[in-house]
Parts: C-alpha cells; structure tokens; sequence
C-alpha cells in the first residue's frame, strides 16, 4: 500500500470513529432504559453499508478505504461485546441474550439488504 493511502486510511479511520461516536451518543441521548440501542444502530448501519459495498463489488483500494478505513473503525464488536458482559454481570440475562441474537439477526439482515442495493448499481 502506497503512503497516500496510508494517509487515508488514518483519515478515513477518524472520520469512521466520529461518526460512530456521534450516532450512539444521538441514540443513547434518546432512549430509556439500559439496553444499548446505540451500538446496535451502529452496527447495523454499519452492516448495511457494508453490504452496499460488496454488492457494488469494490476491490482494491477502494475496498480498503471504504471497508476496512472508514466502517471498519465505524462498527465496534468490542463496544458490542462488552455491553453485553455488563447486562449479564448486572443480571439482566434476557436483555444480555436479546442484544446478542437481535445485532447478529438485524446485522444479517442489514448487509443482505445492503448488498441488494449495491448489487442494484
């Protein structure tokens, strides 16, 4: 990979983890209670753009600028994972599997459906 892309990659990488910041925070400002809708919108966003993607069938670096820079650092497994250990340390089991089963299931759907509309194109 050239250096430019490198560049891009750290710029695209920034601007991936703002926005994933900035939309949990507008959804988590917006919801009661303690289930984590923000990171579920966040990765589910994330999902259908990058089934968008692939079914635009990007390769190179373009893929490596779109994918991995910018929705790689956008979706947060990690973020994802911990919420879930909390609900279940809490003793919240139902929400604890809910968020595991609904994120996979609305994931899934999400780049199925994204791949629909890139496949469009």
């Amino acid at each position: 990979m050239s250096a430019p892309t490198w560049i891009a990659v750290a710029a695209l990488g920034s601007v991936g983890s703002i926005a994933r910041f900035l939309l949990d925070s507008a959804v988590s400002s917006r919801s009661s209670g303690s289930f984590p809708l923000g990171t579920l919108a966040v990765n589910a966003s994330g999902a259908l753009v990058l089934g968008v993607l692939t079914g635009l069938a990007l390769s190179g670096d373009a893929l490596t600028l779109a994918g991995s820079a910018t929705i790689g650092s956008y979706t947060t497994f990690s973020t994802w994972m911990l919420e879930t250990h909390r609900l279940g340390e809490d003793g919240r089991l139902l929400p604890g599997a809910l968020n595991v089963f609904a994120s996979i299931a609305v994931g899934i759907g999400a780049a199925l459906l994204g791949r629909t509309i890139g496949g469009a194109f």
